[in-house]
């Protein structure tokens, strides 16, 4: 069984950082056969994001035969298994991010230095297709606007004015952009929303990826966008980012302004002063009660038998080589815990 120590922490935190510990515990009900899970990391170092850090050290512990890091696809994972499943298959991730609030300036005049796979995020995804009816939504929305910022805060407004969030779908939703284009069905939870934002702007020739993640505390901005409490097992959240050449990746969020709406002012128009605080602020900052697991989509889980996923935001398992649902805890128990430290 696989284990890693935490490392010492340092003496003093940052100011305005914020560390939490964060604790996965999974057990597989009514399993026959071999068992696998995978839990979702947080980023890598290697993406460099100034908003959240992690050192790598993490604690498992269970009655897994064997556990072990995995890095796959653009996303990180703790992957375990059992050989047989004499006994609930148990299983639990421990580890601890920083994270601090992130502001990124609009003003810029000088070019930021981009990353060396920038053209990564204008590709299409199985689910974020940026041909026929996603393209001829974006050159419509884009096509009054000369500057890429300009581009994306256009397509940022029409998101916000044009969908709603539906709190009947099923977990943070699927993210099926063509569909809910051409039925015009334009509600969704933030898999959906920020999918759409992201298909929208590369169609539009914006670099934009969605950030899968969870989030961790209680906001001192807007109640509805934070999580009060240690259970988060429920609290999985996707955001999104477009590339901006003057100013790097620039936070976005439209679909907690759909979410704010719905649950703090539900009816009020967007010219509602509090909508438009949040508004404004979400289109450049972010809240750092919140962390990110990866940016990856069509993920294939290493050694899975089943099929790939569109998206890696929950914990996974498969008994006998069939795949358990995430979203129904009769099928797949598991709770996330995190402590502010």
């Amino acid at each position: 069984m696989a284990a890693a120590p935490f490392a010492a922490r340092t003496a003093i935190a940052q100011p305005a950082r914020r560390r939490f510990r964060i604790t996965t515990h999974i057990e597989l009900i009514d399993a026959r056969g071999p068992a696998k899970a995978w839990v979702p990391l947080p980023l890598s170092t290697a993406h460099q994001v100034p908003y959240q850090s992690w050192n790598g050290a993490r604690l498992t512990t269970g009655n897994v035969s064997r556990s072990r890091a995995v890095d796959f696809d653009g996303a990180s994972a703790v992957a375990a298994e059992w050989d047989s499943a004499e006994a609930v298959p148990v299983f639990e991730v421990t580890y601890e991010v920083e994270t601090a609030n992130h502001r990124v300036s609009l003003n810029g005049r000088r070019p930021v230095p981009p990353p060396a796979n920038l053209d990564h995020y204008l590709r299409p995804t199985r689910l974020i297709p940026t041909d026929g009816i996603v393209k001829e939504t974006a050159l419509e929305i884009t096509r009054a606007h000369a500057t890429p910022l300009s581009r994306a805060r256009a397509i940022y407004d029409w998101i916000v004015e044009h969908t709603v969030r539906d709190p009947e779908v099923k977990g943070c939703g699927l993210g099926d952009i063509r569909g809910m284009l051409e039925t015009k069905n334009l509600g969704g939870k933030c898999a959906d929303l920020n999918a759409l934002f992201v298909g929208l702007a590369r169609a539009a020739g914006l670099p934009a990826r969605d950030l899968y993640g969870v989030r961790v505390g209680p906001s001192q901005q807007f109640p509805s966008l934070g999580r009060r409490g240690p259970d988060v097992t429920t609290a999985q959240h996707c955001r999104a980012e477009v590339w901006i050449a003057t100013a790097g990746w620039v936070p976005v969020d439209p679909a907690d302004v759909r979410k704010l709406i719905l649950e703090e002012r539900p009816g009020a128009p967007l010219t509602d002063p509090y909508v438009a605080k949040a508004r404004n602020a979400l289109f450049g900052s972010w809240e750092m009660n919140w962390i990110a697991y990866n940016d990856a989509h069509d993920l294939t889980l290493p050694g899975s038998a089943g099929k790939p996923l569109p998206f890696f935001m929950y914990p996974q398992a498969e008994v006998a080589g069939e795949r358990r649902d995430s979203l129904d805890p009769q099928q797949f128990r598991y709770t996330i815990g995190v402590r502010e430290l």
